[in-house]
């Protein structure tokens, strides 16, 4: 049973530190907000091949949207801020072009989405490449990044 009681303490604390490291690395993110030239585009990271903007920004989606749908605004939208385009988004090399769309938002703004799944940014990632908060629960759901084949990385 003690073996037990402290499996699950490290379980928890594990999942507190994600979720301070991702609060604490909330720095502001140079938004593609209306990104005039969308691309998506697959680059290496340490969770595989996986979805970027063109400038090498991580998307993510949110586990609590459903297909076709966005419910992250407010606080949720300035933690993870939604990637809004005002073109069709392009498909770069290994891109699936028939899985890219795009879902209006609350705000009439138009989302770039993946398999259905609207893409978003995390304010705290600053860097191109980076992936700083990878399968963490916030406002409901998880945010993880995507696969080219539209999978969700867990």
């Amino acid at each position: 049973m003690r073996t037990f009681l402290v499996f699950v303490g490290a379980v928890v604390l594990a999942g507190i530190t994600a979720a301070a490291t991702c609060a604490s690395s909330q720095q502001p993110l140079a938004r593609a907000a209306h990104a005039t030239q969308a691309t998506v585009t697959v680059r290496s990271s340490a969770y595989g091949r996986i979805l970027f903007d063109g400038r090498g920004r991580a998307l993510y989606a949110f586990t609590h949207d459903p297909r076709g749908r966005t419910t992250c605004t407010g606080a949720c939208a300035k933690a993870w801020p939604p990637y809004v385009i005002s073109v069709r988004a392009r498909a770069a090399t290994g891109v699936k072009a028939s899985l890219l769309g795009v879902v209006r938002r609350p705000d009439g703004t138009r989302q770039a989405t993946y398999g259905g799944r609207p893409l978003y940014y995390y304010i705290g990632d600053t860097k191109p490449g980076q992936v700083l908060c990878q399968n963490v629960t916030e406002f409901g759901g998880v945010w993880l990044v995507m696969r080219p084949s539209g999978q969700l990385v867990r």
